[in-house]
């Protein structure tokens, strides 16, 4: 019993020296000065009287003493610390107002990338360099994409890139920004009246085109019929020509024997009668009283 009773005993002391004493005891060294922990992607200024102290770029844990000396113990009361991000981050300006060489209201939306290169110029040489930076590639827009002509401005878009970052890189250089990519996205117009007006000609010019391509097949399929009754026509010719010949040759080949001839003439005649709408009525031989009966019906 006492076994268990020492073992719970141990336990709690261990989780309350684990999770209460000894995170205590750090934070009192770390606001000591005696040591800090740079996060990954982030940089570590130390600032005292106006002056830079030292600054922590590489992420890990780090002996203040090590690094900045005496003034780690003083820095965290008599001094600050500036925690700037370092990673790469990205913008994008929508709409920028540019006018076209022919006077078009253009707008034009660019994205960039910045990343903080020198964290003293950061935090001393611009109040806000982050919206300096977005002014300062707006203005950049403006400057180097106006007066252009429209097809350029709506084809080329890696020739407008390069120009506007061209402008930017110096002066951002010296807020301690570094401008990244810049790639111009979208060029549109913004003026709704030449929008509708844009709208209006390509669907007039999409029924032209359509009128056309209709008016193209049935060119095309008459051009293909009268061709066709052409070749029909002369094709029937030909036959109807050589028709009588190939008929006069079969007949004088009939002709050549009477027996045939004299078959064939009489086969013909009977399908001619039998093609009649004349009415036949056979009336067996030497029978008078048949035919007086017949001549009285007719005559009734």
């Amino acid at each position: 019993m006492s076994t268990l009773v020492e073992f719970i005993f141990a336990a709690g002391i261990t989780f309350f020296a684990m999770w209460i004493v000894m995170p205590l005891f750090m934070f009192i060294v770390r606001l000591a000065g005696f040591y800090t922990i740079v996060n990954e992607g982030t940089c570590k200024v130390y600032i005292l009287f106006g002056r830079v102290a030292g600054i922590l770029r590489e992420p890990g844990f780090h002996f203040l003493p090590f690094k900045i000396g005496l003034s780690a113990f003083v820095i965290n009361w008599m001094g600050s610390v500036k925690t700037l991000d370092m990673r790469l981050d990205q913008q994008y300006l929508r709409s920028n107002p540019v006018n076209s060489e022919e006077g078009a209201p253009m707008g034009v939306g660019i994205w960039y990338e910045m990343y903080i290169s020198d964290p003293v110029s950061y935090l001393f040489k611009n109040a806000d360099p982050r919206g300096s930076l977005s002014a300062n590639v707006s203005n950049a827009v403006v400057r180097s994409l106006s007066n252009l002509p429209l097809d350029d401005m709506l084809v080329d878009r890696h020739s407008m890139s390069h120009a506007v970052r061209e402008e930017v890189s110096p002066r951002s250089n010296e807020w301690g920004y570094k401008l990244g990519s810049v790639y111009i996205r979208k060029v549109h117009f913004r003026d709704i009246g030449m929008i509708k007006q844009i709208e209006a000609k390509v669907v007039n010019r999409l029924r032209q085109v359509t009128s056309a391509i209709k008016q193209d097949g049935v060119n095309q399929v008459d051009i293909i019929t009268s061709t066709a009754e052409r070749q029909a026509a002369v094709e029937f010719a030909k036959a109807g020509a050589i028709r009588p010949r190939i008929v006069g040759q079969a007949m004088r080949e009939i002709s050549n024997d009477p027996e045939v001839a004299n078959a064939l003439f009489e086969i013909l005649e009977t399908q001619n009668i039998l093609k009649g709408e004349g009415k036949l009525t056979l009336v067996p031989p030497n029978n008078d009283l048949f035919n007086q009966f017949y001549t009285a019906r007719k005559i009734d």
